[in-house]
């Protein structure tokens, strides 16, 4: 199931990186500071994925679901990619425990 959830991650991360030229031209978000903004988010999603065996790594990268969701606020078309992405990581957290039968976490 971590497998799944660091797919969902690097996906994610793919995501991010090409939101920053959307938020630049349609948010008008300074280059710069969409640039720093989603290298960050992006490095983050990657570092996250590689941490879900950890025992923190999981519940780490939900609280990261929500800043991207949050994200929505500065890029609106965040909002969506955000509950999409944040949709996928509870679908496979579900599916984990009803097929490994332990809880994540």
């Amino acid at each position: 199931m971590r497998r799944l959830l660091a797919t969902v991650l690097a996906c994610e991360a793919i995501i991010l990186g090409l939101s920053i030229p959307v938020a630049i031209s349609v948010a008008d978000v300074d280059g710069a500071t969409a640039g720093i903004v989603g290298g960050v988010l992006v490095v983050l999603s990657l570092v996250l994925a590689g941490t879900l065996r950890r025992r923190w790594g999981v519940p780490a990268a939900t609280v990261f679901q929500a800043v991207v969701l949050a994200l929505g606020f500065v890029v609106p078309t965040m909002f969506i990619l955000g509950v999409l992405f944040s949709a996928l990581w509870g679908y496979a957290i579900w599916l984990g425990n009803r097929f490994e039968g332990r809880p994540v976490g």
